[in-house]
């Protein structure tokens, strides 16, 4: 019988092509799974690090700040504000060579997409606070504006996009990440609530007036005042 060398030879190339393929497969999953699950877990540490913990409380004690008058202890704040967001960048250009050097950056999806343009931000963003212009310069107010829009915009995206990597890991991995999203979730929550209750704080404590070392509040100086007319009017003649 006669047999056909040139089918024979693609027959042994396609299974040895076959063969290869599933030993690379085998190769990177093992890969993933060691030395690269290591480098995707301290890059969503230090952008959690960076964007969802250092930035938005440095914009806490910023805002703290505005409520300060003591020049000491408004110094104190915005020193720690100038660190905390400092260290934020270096974590995040730390996260982002890592990204470079080790992950597949074909931008095929949101988070990486979205990556790019906050690295972008994160690196403007100190270079528009250094240049700060003095306090009564005209300038002042359009640098205040678009920094605080800037940082603002900046944690906002960033959060987001750190959802967007969790559900980016658990769809790669087929691994839950229920319980790390629930605890950045209630962190945020707390974040918020500070950041609420600090701007109304004074509001809040204004609704009860010290006397001594009892507290009265608005209603019952109403009532105090009520009294005190009722008793006057009584001492008044009576007109004739």
């Amino acid at each position: 019988m006669h047999v056909d060398i040139t089918t024979e030879f693609g027959f042994a190339a396609f299974a040895l092509k076959n063969a290869i393929s599933i030993r690379n497969w085998l190769f990177h999953d093992n890969n993933f799974t060691t030395e690269l699950s290591f480098q995707v877990k301290l890059h969503a540490f230090l952008l959690w690090a960076s964007i969802g913990f250092l930035m938005p409380v440095g914009i806490l004690v910023i805002r703290i700040s505005n409520r300060v008058q003591c020049g000491r202890r408004l110094r104190f704040l915005f020193y720690s504000h100038v660190i905390l967001q400092m260290s934020a960048v270096l974590l995040a250009t730390g996260a982002a060579v890592l990204s470079i050097r080790n992950f597949d950056n074909s931008f095929s999806n949101t988070h990486q997409r979205m990556g790019l343009g906050i690295y972008g931000l994160i690196l403007a963003q100190p270079l528009i606070g250094f240049l700060r212009p003095h306090r009564g310069v005209k300038l002042r107010s359009i640098w205040y504006t678009t920094h605080w829009l800037l940082g603002t915009a900046i944690s906002i995206i960033g959060i987001i996009n750190i959802y967007f990597g969790l559900n980016a890991y658990e769809k790669k991995t087929s691994k839950s990440l229920r319980i790390w999203t629930l605890l950045f979730t209630a962190q945020l929550v707390i974040i918020a609530f500070i950041y609420l209750l600090q701007d109304r704080w004074d509001y809040i404590k204004k609704q009860g007036v010290i006397l001594g070392d009892e507290q009265i509040s608005p209603s019952d100086i109403q009532l105090i005042n009520n009294s005190t007319r009722h008793t006057n009017n009584k001492d008044l003649p009576s007109m004739p």
